[in-house]
């Protein structure tokens, strides 16, 4: 009986003898008390660090400065995914014409250096063009949307201040 008898446990009464079975059931109620403390506490962290979903649609407002008879970026428009490469590009839709402009999209190679984790990278892109007629001054809103693969959607609301040939500060 001597090997069975481990320690002596208190319990506030008189002192019995803990043998083996009693320590290796105590053990596994320790066990499954803890496994069960971890499990609700993973559950509590994994819903507290779940990822927020991205807006479907999100409006981006801007200004761009252009000179009357030039065509002006006011876009570029490309799908960069994790590992550097090309995604699907976006659809791009004219919601709202300039009142005097014209707006054209064209297609070309993006390349550009430290993007994100992208060291280095050239992608296909969409790039959009706007052109006011040569005696056009003042201001030129327009509207494009942008439907990228997956269901999220950008509205561009974007203002062009054409100004005169002399304009422009020349740097």
């Amino acid at each position: 009986m001597a090997d069975s008898v481990r320690s002596k446990v208190d319990t506030g009464r008189r002192a019995r003898p803990m043998l083996a079975g009693d320590l290796e059931w105590s053990m596994r109620v320790i066990r499954q008390g803890c496994a069960a403390v971890l499990l609700w506490s993973s559950i509590g962290a994994a819903s507290a660090q779940a990822p927020t979903p991205v807006p479907q649609q999100t409006t981006v407002e801007r200004q761009v400065r252009a000179v009357a008879n030039r065509d002006t970026q006011i876009g570029i428009y490309l799908n960069v995914l994790p590992d550097c490469t090309s995604g699907p590009l976006p659809t791009i839709r004219l919601v709202t014409s300039p009142a005097a402009g014209k707006v054209v999209v064209k297609t070309a190679n993006a390349k550009t250096t430290n993007y994100k984790a992208c060291l280095a990278l050239e992608v296909p892109a969409y790039v959009a063009f706007h052109k006011a007629p040569p005696e056009f001054l003042g201001d030129d809103s327009l509207t494009i949307e942008v439907k990228y693969h997956g269901g999220r959607t950008e509205i561009h609301k974007i203002t062009v201040n054409v100004s005169g040939p002399g304009g422009r500060q020349k740097i």
